[in-house]
């Protein structure tokens, strides 16, 4: 988006404000189907944590893409914008059995990781076709956090339990109509991600009635110019051909399925928060925004280093500013970063401010939580609105003392 647009959507609803380019959602989605367009059934399911926003769901479910939740609440906040059951896929993680019971009565896909769980839920569901993630023992991904399917990770089911997971399956007659791993995100390796999905296929071929085959996602997105990225193209290519090969063997058409949450919405994302004061110390120069942790954590949760751009003032000489927010412990964006010269009241964009930035925020320091909106067909559109003290309070009970 042009720094002209995003500053004029500052100036209408204010910062900290966050702004998604619809634009951009569409051409990661189509980049990704058209890279496996040699796979007869191919599912996208967008993965609902990323950003859950019930007007990005509906666009999204415009696009023709199902979606991967992990709660009872995405589900229902899914159904709701709009999505089929049969398009949604539950993969909970360390949930009661009671919320699976109720989130199957809906209808949805459910994808169980717990040989206790899948033994309880199996014997209460003969009938009910369920999918199984399994952890294949690959370490992958930008980060230890964001790693899923290593030997201590406590997603999946380990591949070394797979003759339990059949004892299991034949003991309750369940049937199992699809297979599905994570490995992590960030993955940047694309002959990682295809060592683990030979893993998958070699379990997938123990089951005799799928229907799908679920490789997660995890594709790493560049963060600024130049920055590596996952070769999807190259990623398409190897892995649909070893998946229609697969078929062949498997004597059954099958369904090849990705759960992208980062990939589709990372680069649509700006985050905007305005310059409150510029402070001098003896070795440092602060950018003092009205933001901070509470907003935007994944620099300080995860040490992802988000380009930031200087919008108000961007062709000036270039500075080193440590950026910094406003809450009462140490909430650093950046140190010691090139931007262009900052004065008070400059706006600065946050880039890659998609996925896992609104989802994650907070009312701690009891700050609101920052608008969203979504530039849609030229239109810049408010789909959240910033909170107020009301907000704050209206859940809270007061007493009477």
């Amino acid at each position: 988006m042009k720094n002209s647009t995003l500053l004029e959507i500052s100036k209408t609803f204010g910062t900290p404000t966050y702004v998604y380019d619809a634009s951009k959602i569409k051409s990661q989605y189509e980049r990704l189907t058209n890279s496996f367009n040699e796979v007869k059934n191919l599912r996208i399911n967008y993965a609902v944590k990323a950003l859950s926003n019930i007007s990005i769901l509906k666009y999204i479910n415009q696009l023709g893409a199902g979606i991967d939740t992990v709660s009872i609440q995405e589900v229902m906040i899914g159904l709701k914008a709009g999505f089929s059951p049969e398009k949604i896929i539950y993969t909970p993680n360390g949930v009661s059995v009671e919320e699976i019971q109720k989130v199957s009565e809906m209808g949805v896909n459910i994808n169980i990781d717990n040989l206790s769980v899948l033994e309880q839920f199996g014997g209460l569901n003969p009938n009910i076709p369920i999918c199984i993630r399994i952890n294949p023992h690959v370490m992958a991904g930008g980060n230890n956090k964001i790693s899923v399917g290593h030997i201590d990770s406590k997603f999946g089911i380990s591949i070394h339990q797979i003759p339990l997971l059949l004892r299991i399956i034949k003991n309750t007659n369940i049937k199992v109509n699809g297979i599905h791993m994570h490995t992590g995100s960030d993955i940047l390796d694309i002959e990682v991600f295809i060592h683990a999905a030979e893993i998958l296929f070699e379990t997938a071929s123990k089951f005799k009635d799928l229907e799908f085959i679920d490789f997660g996602s995890g594709f790493k997105v560049p963060y600024s110019l130049g920055d590596n990225q996952t070769n999807i193209e190259e990623l398409g290519k190897k892995l649909s051909k070893r998946f229609n090969d697969f078929c062949k063997e498997y004597g059954k058409e099958l369904t090849l399925a990705f759960e992208p949450g980062k990939f589709l919405v990372s680069e649509a994302g700006s985050f905007l928060c305005s310059v409150n004061s510029i402070k001098q110390t003896t070795s440092t120069v602060f950018a003092q925004v009205d933001s901070g942790f509470n907003h935007f954590v994944r620099p300080m949760m995860y040490g992802s280093n988000h380009d930031i751009k200087n919008i108000s003032n961007p062709d000036d000489n270039e500075r080193f500013y440590s950026v910094v927010g406003y809450i009462c412990e140490t909430d650093t964006f950046a140190n010691n970063k090139r931007i262009s010269r900052i004065n008070e009241g400059d706006v600065l964009c946050f880039k890659n401010a998609g996925a896992y930035c609104f989802t994650m925020a907070s009312n701690y320091n009891s700050r609101y939580k920052p608008s969203e909106i979504l530039f849609l067909d030229n239109k810049a559109i408010e789909i959240r609105k910033r909170e107020n003290i009301e907000d704050i309070l209206r859940n809270q009970v007061e007493i009477t003392l």
